[in-house]
């Protein structure tokens, strides 16, 4: 620990903690998590751009941080993006030591390299409670008297600043996928390689109508989806030439937006890895991993669209699907990393559909 640290709340209040990691001032968009493991999954997924996160599990750190290991395609091996994705980190009990085999390094010391604060000795369940209530807000983290001006990430184009700057590509066989990179997480590159695909990952704004491809998947990304313009101008000429669509998280957004529908912005999000997902018209409820701020309105969903899953919770749309041509997307996020793999299957079906 470095010394105390201030939470400040837009709505004027503050919270005193104790502060480690990087001792530097931070703002952004303060959201929770209220899984109980996958923190190194979390802090990298690049959804999380621009956000100080609480993680409602009251310890934190205990199974420390694995290494840099690489897999067969070059990604990192045991986190979703090449860095720490969050603007800061709040906890209710930081580990010192860690207690695990793959554990190199302590969450504090990774963080601290990372040039990310924690603010620990934090009520994360009673702070959580304050979001729900009354919505996610803009804060700063802060160390002793130290300030930093107020920054509201979703009024920028969040995507621009996570997606690969240059066309990658990955596998060797199977039907070709344009993996249109919004800030995809490393295991979606994975699932749709596992799942058969030759993938080459874009950027978002890349036109790829140039390339040599049988489908386009659309990646998961922070902020507003309308910011994602030409990603959304590319889904939809890919629409008007019925090309096989599949759409995750942020994906699902475009998409809808691509078809004519709308999306908002809900009160605090779906950001944990037990989220209940109902398949329209079955039977079948899918306990899945979720990281999102704003949804589609299933509501302004237009003719030869339906919604295919929703949020069995709540109501609120986490899948779209058109009604004869093969495009379709999900909110939630079948490669989990961390959840549970219970949708891992929808990658298998897009890749299928390709052949």
């Amino acid at each position: 620990m470095t010394g105390r640290g201030r939470l400040i709340l837009e709505d004027g209040s503050e919270l005193l903690g104790s502060l480690a990691g990087a001792a530097l001032p931070v703002a952004g968009e303060l959201v929770f998590n209220t899984g109980m493991v996958g923190y190194p999954e979390a802090l990298t997924d690049p959804s999380y751009a621009g956000q100080i996160l609480i993680l409602t599990y009251p310890m934190i750190g205990n199974y420390g941080v694995p290494g840099d290991q690489r897999d067969e395609l070059g990604l990192p091996l045991h986190f979703e993006s090449e860095r720490v994705q969050v603007q800061g980190l709040v906890v209710g009990s930081l580990s010192a030591d860690t207690f695990h085999w793959s554990a190199e390094r302590t969450l504090n010391d990774w963080l601290e390299a990372s040039r990310v604060p924690i603010l620990a000795g934090v009520d994360t369940r009673a702070l959580a409670k304050r979001v729900r209530e009354s919505g996610v807000m803009l804060c700063k983290l802060v160390p002793g008297d130290e300030d930093i001006e107020w920054r509201d990430p979703n009024l920028s184009n969040l995507v621009a600043g996570v997606s690969v700057d240059e066309p990658v590509v990955y596998g060797e066989e199977g039907p070709r996928v344009v993996l249109v990179d919004a800030g995809a997480k490393a295991s979606i590159v994975r699932g749709l390689v596992g799942a058969g695909a030759r993938v080459l990952r874009v950027p978002w704004d890349y036109d790829f109508f140039g390339e040599d491809f049988d489908g386009i998947c659309i990646s998961n990304g922070p902020g507003d989806p309308k910011l994602a313009d030409k990603t959304i101008e590319h889904v939809r000429r890919g629409l008007k030439e019925r090309i096989p669509i599949f759409g995750v998280c942020l994906g699902n957004q475009i998409l809808a937006l691509a078809a004519g529908a709308d999306t908002y912005t809900l009160k605090f999000g779906h950001r944990s890895q037990n989220q209940p997902c109902s398949e329209v018209g079955s039977r079948r409820c899918y306990v899945t991993s979720q990281n999102h701020g704003y949804a589609v309105n299933g509501a302004t969903l237009p003719e030869g669209w339906r919604e295919w899953f929703v949020n069995a919770n709540d109501g609120t749309n986490e899948g779209i699907r058109h009604d004869w041509q093969p495009a379709r997307s999900v909110q939630f996020h079948p490669e989990a990393t961390p959840g549970p793999t219970d949708t891992a299957h929808l990658f298998q079906r897009f890749v299928e559909m390709l052949r």
